[in-house]
């Protein structure tokens, strides 16, 4: 659309001014042109009175009542703008009913022009010139009018000088308004058709300038919203169409740029995806911009939990930086306040509930400084875990060894240096010995069997086991011991046989290693109970078997590694003369496992504790 603001409408506008410039130029110099042509106006009254002498002279040779003559002259006078009026000696106008085609001219006579003295000066054979105004009362016009008025003398080539008469020759001019106003009407109309053209040009540029213009920007506009395989029609091969075809061959190249910059992202969206770290990028206002759905995951469970108050801003740092809604987790806070405020790279681990997390925090930097950060964060709970497994097991292994150790070297220097004065001390220094000796045994075969577990190398052999011979065979391998320590043990079956497909052995060491476990942590007077019932497990038939004591209890800050090796919840609890070696419940777990069953415990300290085994139905039968 045409518009003043447009290329066109600019275009016009100067184009107008120009050539409104011009016509002011040559106006002035009209102007000055006609006041030069007025300033002549004496030169042009001698040029009319040399003409009114000739005619004098000619009028001489003819007579005075020689209406043909006048005539003749008038004509040739009319075609100057100018009359001639005839006077005979009594100021007579003898052609006072002349004709002709300037009827302004007409209507003047010599009384309107010079007085009667001056035409008797005339008469007695002076000449007389006047540049005399006069006002149009009907069209309220004024002209400028010069008059020359010359005697007629009666025969100029025989001497003499009577006057005969007078001719007077009148000339119109037309005055400095008149002219300016013809000028300005002149250069009204100059202008018009001067705009009237530009209009033109304007439009004719507009079809063929501005419209490919405008599909450039509407083109443009398209691509600006996506679109970017619009394409500009070439309707010329001028600068425009040249244009219009580095338009279309930008828009393939940005197009094809897209396309790739599209592929690159979705590749980077997938590698993100498929990580098993979690990515978070942030602004540097500590605002969320980008996760995978690890991050995200994790920014949702961190936001819900309460942080450590303790952790507050160092002296001099913006609380600001962390705004409230999808923002950076608060324990990432601290950390990225720092990557923002020293731009380099920080490590560090946090421990965030029962979780520890590895997390790498790197800078992003921009020409204006630090635009925000990226961290990485990975799930080292288990390889903590099990370094700390690692380090307890150590220790442990070493202090579970050191004691026999000590007590085999002791004892066997006492030997050697025959400190037993007789056979019966040496009897019971060599017994001492011997006990430590299996004691040391029995652990390093626990760890093998613990090992071989751990690494899927235990051999189960499943057979049709009898779950109630199972518990009755149980109940008399420890009746003794509950005798010794005047402690009930009783046993619960159904009434129905129970049978399940299982490594009988195994599970017949599974139940000695709890069995053992309760006699030694349940106190004289109390009672152990066995238990075993058909149930339900995932949907199907299940057995259940429970060992059910009535000793100290476990406290419940340590139910949750109970299952772990070499397992101390009291100090209370040794194991020295029993001859534990603090992996039974660990070994207990693994084959239980291994029956692709569950074992849980519950306990309320100085009652007792309880521990469950649920077979699955795939080793369970019912008979």
């Amino acid at each position: 659309m045409f518009s003043l603001r447009s290329v066109v409408g600019k275009l016009w506008l100067t184009i107008i001014g120009l050539v409104a410039l011009i016509l002011m130029i040559l106006g002035l110099f009209l102007v000055q042109s006609l006041e030069q042509y007025f300033s002549q106006s004496e030169d042009q009254i001698k040029n009319l009175e040399k003409l009114a002498t000739d005619y004098s002279i000619g009028a001489s040779s003819h007579p005075m009542r020689d209406d043909e003559y006048y005539q003749m002259a008038n004509e040739l006078l009319e075609l100057q703008d100018a009359r001639m009026i005839v006077l005979d000696k009594s100021l007579t106008e003898l052609n006072s009913a002349a004709t002709g085609n300037n009827e302004e001219l007409l209507r003047f006579h010599a009384v309107d022009f010079f007085s009667e003295q001056e035409l008797a000066s005339v008469l007695s054979g002076s000449i007389v010139e006047k540049q005399i105004p006069y006002n149009e009362k009907k069209t309220n016009t004024r002209n400028d009018y010069i008059a020359v008025a010359v005697p007629i003398y009666a025969s100029p080539n025989n001497g003499s000088n009577e006057v005969q008469g007078a001719i007077i020759i009148y000339q119109s001019l037309k005055s400095l308004e008149s002219t300016q106003w013809d000028v300005f009407k002149l250069f009204v109309i100059v202008s018009i058709i001067g705009f009237l053209m530009t209009t033109v040009f304007a439009f004719f540029l507009f079809y063929r300038i501005t419209r490919p213009l405008l599909q450039l920007k509407e083109a443009a506009g398209r691509i600006s919203k996506g679109e970017y395989g619009t394409k500009v029609p070439i309707l010329s091969s001028d600068e425009i169409g040249e244009l219009a075809k580095s338009f279309n061959v930008m828009g393939e190249d940005l197009q094809e740029s897209v396309r790739a910059l599209r592929r690159e992202k979705e590749n980077l969206a997938s590698v993100l995806r498929s990580m098993t770290d979690a990515v978070m990028t942030f602004d540097s206002e500590g605002s969320v911009t980008l996760t995978n759905p690890q991050g995200d995951k994790i920014i949702q469970e961190w936001n819900k939990i309460t942080w450590n108050p303790d952790i507050q801003p160092e002296e001099g740092e913006e609380t600001s930086l962390i705004p409230a809604g999808r923002s950076i987790p608060a324990p990432l806070a601290v950390m990225f306040r720092h990557v923002v405020k020293e731009a380099r790279e920080q490590t560090d681990k946090l421990h965030v509930e029962n979780e520890v997390w590895s997390v790498a925090m790197t800078p992003l930097h921009s020409r204006e400084g630090v635009r925000g950060a990226v961290a990485v964060l990975r799930d080292v709970t288990e390889e903590f875990r099990l370094d700390k497994l690692r380090k307890d097991f150590v220790a442990n292994v070493s202090h579970e060894l050191r004691t026999p150790l000590s007590m085999v070297q002791g004892y066997s220097e006492a030997l050697i240096d025959d400190i037993a004065g007789s056979p019966e001390e040496r009897q019971e220094l060599a017994q001492v010995i011997y006990d430590e000796a299996l004691r040391m045994g029995r652990l390093v075969r626990d760890l093998l069997d613990l090992a071989r577990m751990e690494a899927g190398h235990l051999e189960m052999n499943f057979n049709r086991t009898d779950v109630g011979g199972l518990m009755k065979r149980m109940h008399r391998k420890f009746s003794v011991l509950a005798r010794e320590k005047d402690i009930r043990l009783s046993f619960e079956l159904p009434q129905e046989e129970l049978f399940c497909l299982a490594d009988e052995d195994r599970l017949e060491q599974v139940l000695t290693n709890l069995l053992d476990n309760a006699f030694r942590h349940t106190p004289g007077g109390r009672g152990i109970t066995i238990k075993a019932e058909s149930c339900s497990y995932k949907s199907g038939p299940g057995c259940q078997i429970e060992v059910i004591d009535e000793g100290q209890g476990i406290p419940a800050e340590d139910v949750p590694y109970v299952f772990e090796r070499f397992y101390k919840a009291d100090k209370a609890r040794t194991r020295g003369a029993t001859g534990g070696t603090g992996l039974g419940l660990a070994i207990v777990k693994n084959i239980v496992d291994a029956h692709q069953g569950t074992i849980t415990m519950r306990s309320k300290l100085g009652q007792g504790t309880t521990f469950t085994i649920v077979l699955p139905c795939r080793s369970c039968e019912l008979a």
